[in-house]
């Protein structure tokens, strides 16, 4: 049965940088074309989340870095996020009690439009289906690098981004992929993606030799070692969001006698080369295809109960050590009476 009177949601908002809080809000009734969609998890996206947390968006990249169904605005009250997986409640009836994905903030209860909701495929499991935007983004980075088989492609920077890279590079016939971290205890996940391992300083034999190289350690030492590893002519693909920290990017040295073509890759468009063909849409549904992987859990984090958010956000976004992965936040049943409002 459609509801009729609006419903109690609950929702992760950054109030101001470094505090977030769980915030009471009403929804209306589903309208035409709109669906309710329960959570039954989400996934935080370390890098950008937690730069938008810490209030690092910088004031003329505010429109560029708005989420699509994000609330509020920079530095806060923000209602921010992007990898919300749920099962559909009431809606158009061919849509209900089926397992769709959204790029939708962290709630409870969402209110969306039913075309931005896509159906999360059988073979999927929920928590692996939060790594949706991330396995976009990876695709698009590929596209943008124009990546193809036989080449010899660096990867910089293990984090859930470049794992995903990895992942799918590794598919190419013929490829010749090295994942490049400061940890050396990335080197099993590496092997276990189907990559090759090299700490930083141990690149030396891949330097001058890469056809493309791809960036994803959001550090100026990073981008560095990237440049190093081009061969003459070859791509360097900039995939880092750094916010408002000044980069120090090495372009002398080899940078021009090698003619290397340094690129920026960001999903919030599909890459040139596809764009006659594919819309959003189609690319995040090959994401979520692509996610038949068992091999990709090995990605995943620890579990967050939604109630611990605002704390987890705060510890994530703090520089200390945390467990490695993406952060799965679980949705459930639970008391939320106490939720605190927005301001």
């Amino acid at each position: 049965m459609q509801p009729t009177t609006p419903i109690a949601a609950t929702a992760f908002w950054v109030l101001s940088p470094g505090r977030g809080a769980l915030c009471r809000q009403e929804l209306p009734a589903p309208g035409p074309g709109q669906v309710l969609v329960r959570a039954l998890c989400s996934g935080i996206s370390r890098g950008t989340e937690c730069l938008v947390f810490r209030g690092g968006v910088p004031p003329e990249l505010a429109d560029a870095m708005a989420c699509p169904m994000q609330e509020g605005g920079f530095p806060g009250p923000v209602k921010y996020g992007y990898a919300l997986v749920g099962v559909v409640e009431a809606g158009p009836g061919r849509l209900i009690g089926k397992r769709v994905f959204a790029l939708h903030p962290h709630q409870d209860i969402c209110l969306i439009n039913a075309d931005a909701c896509r159906p999360v495929p059988s073979a999927v499991p929920d928590r692996r289906a939060v790594l949706a935007a991330n396995m976009e983004t990876a695709l698009n980075i590929l596209w943008d690098g124009g990546a193809g088989p036989g080449q010899r492609i660096a990867i910089v920077g293990a984090g859930i981004v470049g794992c995903l890279v990895a992942r799918l590079a590794a598919r190419l016939p013929g490829v010749e992929l090295t994942l490049v971290d400061i940890d050396a205890a990335r080197a099993d996940i590496a092997a276990h993606l189907g990559a090759g391992f090299a700490l930083p300083g141990d690149c030396q034999p891949l330097a001058g030799t890469c056809d493309l190289v791809i960036h994803c350690s959001a550090s100026a030492e990073g981008l560095a070692t990237a440049l190093a590893l081009a061969g003459t002519e070859a791509t360097v693909v900039e995939a880092s969001w750094y916010g408002n920290q000044p980069v120090m990017a090495p372009l002398g040295g080899v940078f021009h006698p090698r003619r290397l073509r340094l690129v920026s890759s960001q999903v919030g468009m599909v890459a040139n080369s596809q764009r006659p063909r594919w819309n959003h849409a189609r690319r995040l549904d090959k994401a979520l295809q692509l996610l038949d992987d068992p091999g990709l859990d090995r990605l995943l984090g620890p579990e967050i109960p939604f109630t611990d958010m605002p704390a987890a956000m705060a510890e994530l976004s703090s520089g200390r050590d945390y467990l490695p992965g993406c952060p799965v936040v679980i949705y459930p049943p639970m008391d939320l009476q106490d939720a605190s409002c927005i301001p």
